[in-house]
């Protein structure tokens, strides 16, 4: 009955964004060279498509039918404009100037929602509330108040009914995805489907103010005390899914230099200290800020950085922090060897690709920047490259390194425009290198000893019976098959043996010389120690061939 109900207003909505991309001539853009260009000429078959064709670039066109199309196609085509790999450079710059700014609405529904979601009444919840928005975008209005204690506050709350558009207008957006998939074999690598997928998963979770909330709190634990980022406070206690309110700061906006020249602000310093920002929320924290636009960056008076919008946090996994990393280094060491088995062994290309031609293209394309002075070259541009190249050879969209590049060019830009003589390596290279030695050297093997150490305690006294019970199961196995399946079971049972000879040696060896005193803290007496390293020493030499 749902459907049916909603049917009517989902007919007349695919009507409309129909009668704008035919106006702005997006149809023929896509569909001319395929097998549905037909479609062009239905179109012009509608009552609603008899008029005059709009005239321009295509970029423009492009960004006037989204705007036109309204606030959830704007904020796709923001979300696009980060994606210069994906689109070529003049529909790009277009979509950079899309601009998330709605009218507001009504104060008394705002007065309504907070109410709702608080459980009580304005005037218990803030001693002093603002009903004129401060800002009003695609998702939420900005209020200002103050609480009872006397702290100023802004308070953040979700459009009233948004949620029903989204959901109507991304389902609309799938469809025109799949289409695209079908009508241009090209696009299937790029998948715009899983695209609107993601922007469907990060718009709704901008929905949950809780969510947003929780997000800036860890930030904030990730940079307390220190000199670089401040993270305004949230007041739990005025907050729920519709509803946010945080410390209210008073800053200059990054965008403004003259202000920040006139508050006496070192922008040079200022610049440095946005990209060690984000290397250490990159490869420290693994936790970044991946909306880091001008709008949602300020500078305190004490030369600060303080961040607001965290709707749109990224991380990464181990592995692809470590693979960045390499590259990085690589790239500054112009080891482009280096770059393409990064990407072959990281998984980034498919595993058969020639590294020899991975890295011919991959020098192709890297090389000219290093005609450019150093302060000159672009961490975001060169990933940029490197993405561009490895989809040649086949690489899959990765929804992590997306945000990370978006991030990336988000806060070069800011660095550049605060300091034009920026050199990035000069704070880069160094935090790469010092966080390469944690992750591979003898910092890491501590590290990582200690956090296992627990784990191969409780497993030990396990390890002789899954001994007894491999060599009792390999004792009784059929050996009729085929010879390669015999030598497939030799090497299964040779990896198994060694595996298990590194974990003795480990623990026999490595976790009783290092972390006597840690295990001490587990309670576990020196004759037990003893014992188990006895124990395991003669299960080593048990597997051990003679």
């Amino acid at each position: 009955m749902t459907f049916i109900r909603q049917l009517p207003r989902q007919l007349l909505r695919s009507i409309k964004i129909n009668r704008v991309l035919t106006h702005y001539q997006i149809d023929k853009m896509v569909l001319s060279e395929t097998k549905y260009a037909w479609l062009i000429l239905v179109n012009l078959l509608f009552p609603w498509n008899w008029r005059r064709k709009s005239k321009g670039a295509r970029g423009e066109r492009i960004r006037l039918a989204l705007e036109e199309l309204g606030p959830i196609f704007i904020k796709l085509g923001q979300a696009l404009s980060t994606r210069k790999d994906l689109l070529p450079d003049d529909i790009a710059v277009e979509l950079r100037k899309l601009q998330d700014d709605c009218p507001p609405f009504d104060e008394q529904h705002s007065i309504q929602i907070i109410e709702h979601g608080l459980k009580r009444s304005i005037e218990d919840a803030f001693a002093c509330f603002n009903p004129k928005p401060m800002a009003s975008a695609s998702i939420a209005q900005v209020h200002s108040a103050t609480l009872y204690d006397g702290s100023e506050v802004v308070v953040k709350v979700v459009r009233p009914d948004i949620k029903p558009v989204i959901e109507q207008d991304v389902s609309i957006m799938k469809s025109l995805a799949q289409l695209l998939e079908s009508a241009i074999k090209e696009s299937k690598r790029l998948h715009p489907t899983e695209v609107v997928e993601e922007f469907e998963k990060t718009i709704l979770d901008e929905l949950d103010m809780m969510r947003e909330a929780s997000n800036a709190s860890q930030l904030r634990r990730n940079f307390e005390g220190s000199d670089l980022l401040y993270v305004p406070d949230i007041y739990w206690s005025h907050t729920n899914d519709n509803v946010m309110t945080m410390e209210r700061i008073e800053g200059i906006r990054i965008s403004e230099i003259d202000q920040l020249d006139a508050a006496g602000i070192d922008l040079s310093e200022l610049s440095a200290k946005g990209v060690t920002i984000f290397f250490t929320q990159v490869f420290k924290h693994n936790f970044f800020h991946a909306d880091m636009h001008p709008g949602n960056i300020f500078v305190l008076p004490d030369g600060r950085y303080a961040a607001i919008d965290f709707g749109i946090m990224g991380t990464l996994n181990p592995e692809d922090q470590r693979y960045l990393a390499e590259n990085f280094l690589a790239f500054f060491n112009r080891d482009y060897l280096k770059v393409a088995e990064l990407h072959i062994e990281s998984g980034w290309v498919p595993e058969d690709t020639r590294v020899n031609e991975l890295e011919s293209a991959i020098r192709s394309v890297c090389e000219p920047i290093w005609d450019r002075p150093l302060k000159e070259i672009s961490f975001g541009l060169f990933l940029l490259r490197l993405f561009q190249t490895a989809r040649r050879f086949g690489m899959e969209v990765q929804p992590q390194l997306v945000l990370l590049q978006k991030t990336l060019l988000n806060i070069e830009g800011l660095g550049r425009q605060l300091d034009d003589e920026l050199d990035l390596w000069d704070t880069a290279k160094p935090f790469l290198e010092g966080w390469m030695q944690e992750r591979v050297g003898l910092k890491s093997l501590v590290k990582s000893s200690k956090a296992n150490a627990p784990f191969w305690i409780e497993q030990a006294p396990q390890l002789p019976g899954l001994i007894f019970q491999s060599l009792d199961k390999l004792s009784k196995a059929d050996f009729s098959h085929q010879s390669h399946q015999i030598a497939k079971l030799e090497a299964q049972l040779k990896q198994q043996n060694q595996a298990q000879k590194n974990r003795f040696l480990a623990l026999t060896f490595v976790v009783p010389a290092i972390f006597p005193q840690l295990l001490g803290q587990f309670g576990v007496p020196e004759s037990m120690l003893l014992q188990g390293a006895l124990l395991l020493a003669a299960g080593y030499f048990l597997l051990k061939k003679p």
